[in-house]
């Protein structure tokens, strides 16, 4: 039996809440935020929270609400429909009650607010370019700026998507028959393993080459590595497009 030194709980601050979580995938999936899916919805919302309970991340109770709120929905719009779900339009006609309504609005709502946010974040860039002293050399710092926003083009539920992608690819290549060894490895040795293999392959690294084991404790040790790197901008995370490869590149 394999043991780990698994004392290590994350609380990620790039993790907004359930409607982040819900826009996120309504994006990545391309759907309708009229015309919610929430049989397809649900089930990509409940492999996150799986994944992030795999992860030890701490979950926050609205995450959970939200799970138990979709599932809520999803089961009304099984069940045959009742004469009390259906309500009057402005002239006087029933129509069918949609047990997604509420849920749209919230997400409607969430999503102007957010772009509201955005452009209030662009703003403020835009006025911290002004100073009132004399110009100086800033391109040191110009660099390090860019560094920045390349890793901040991949967010962490992207990360959490390549995970997904590479415990599915572990399982398939999985061997039928293995030899476990008790091994320790703590979150801080792993990551000083992550930047020496980044320093012996200068260069671009795939995201599923920094997981030589099979072992699940031994993934997410070194997924929670990952995340500690990229909050120290330690390493830098590149995707050129959707659903293409994650690469890790060392900030130095």
């Amino acid at each position: 039996m394999v043991g780990f030194s698994l004392q290590y709980h994350v609380k990620i601050d790039v993790f907004e809440g359930p409607l982040d979580l819900l826009l996120h995938l309504i994006n990545r999936l391309e759907i309708d935020i009229y015309d919610i899916p929430v049989s397809e919805i649900t089930e990509q919302y409940m492999l996150y929270i799986h994944t992030m309970k795999v992860l030890q991340l701490d979950i926050a109770s609205e995450y959970l609400v939200m799970a138990a709120t979709l599932l809520s929905i999803k089961s009304r719009m099984l069940l045959p429909k009742q004469e009390e779900e259906f309500i009057e339009d402005a002239f006087g006609e029933e129509i069918e009650e949609d047990p997604r309504e509420e849920l749209m609005r919230r997400l409607i709502e969430y999503r102007r607010y957010k772009e509201a946010a955005q452009d209030l974040r662009v703003l403020e860039e835009d006025r911290l370019q002004v100073y009132t002293k004399a110009p100086s050399d800033l391109s040191e710092y110009a660099l390090q700026a860019d560094n920045q926003i390349d890793s901040l083009n991949v967010t962490l539920y992207d990360m959490l998507g390549a995970f997904q992608k590479m415990l599915r690819r572990k399982k398939i290549q999985k061997p039928v028959q293995t030899k476990i060894a008790r091994q320790e490895i703590p979150i801080k040795k792993r990551m000083n393993e992550i930047l020496e293999d980044l320093r012996l392959h200068p260069g671009r690294r795939k995201f599923v080459d920094l997981f030589p084991s099979n072992s699940k404790n031994h993934l997410v040790v070194t997924f929670l590595a990952i995340l500690e790197l990229m909050k120290t901008h330690s390493i830098l995370i590149e995707q050129e497009n959707n659903f293409a490869d994650i690469y890790i590149i060392g900030s130095e």
